[in-house]
């Protein structure tokens, strides 16, 4: 088995897809979930991508286009940001 480490909270963004698919590599899967029992935020975030899946129905490959996959991590970061300074 690979070397399981924590990914970084943008690196959760990045996960979170194949998470949801269950595409995620076991090592990264593992990491993810160690990640998710310490970090409110992403457990937030993973939160709300389902709900989101749940109300388009499915995230489809085509939808993940850099564009939108750049404009997500924007809000993202400045949510983080605005969290962190609180």
């Amino acid at each position: 088995m690979d070397e399981v480490r924590m990914p970084t909270c943008e690196e959760m963004v990045e996960f979170v897809t194949d998470y949801l698919e269950g595409t995620l590599p076991e090592a990264d899967r593992l990491g993810f979930e160690a990640h998710l029992r310490l970090c409110v935020g992403c457990q937030h975030y993973l939160d709300q991508m389902r709900r989101t899946v749940t109300v388009t129905g499915a995230l489809a490959d085509e939808t993940q286009d850099a564009i939108s996959r750049e404009a997500l991590l924007m809000v993202y970061r400045a949510w983080l940001k605005e969290r962190d300074s609180s």
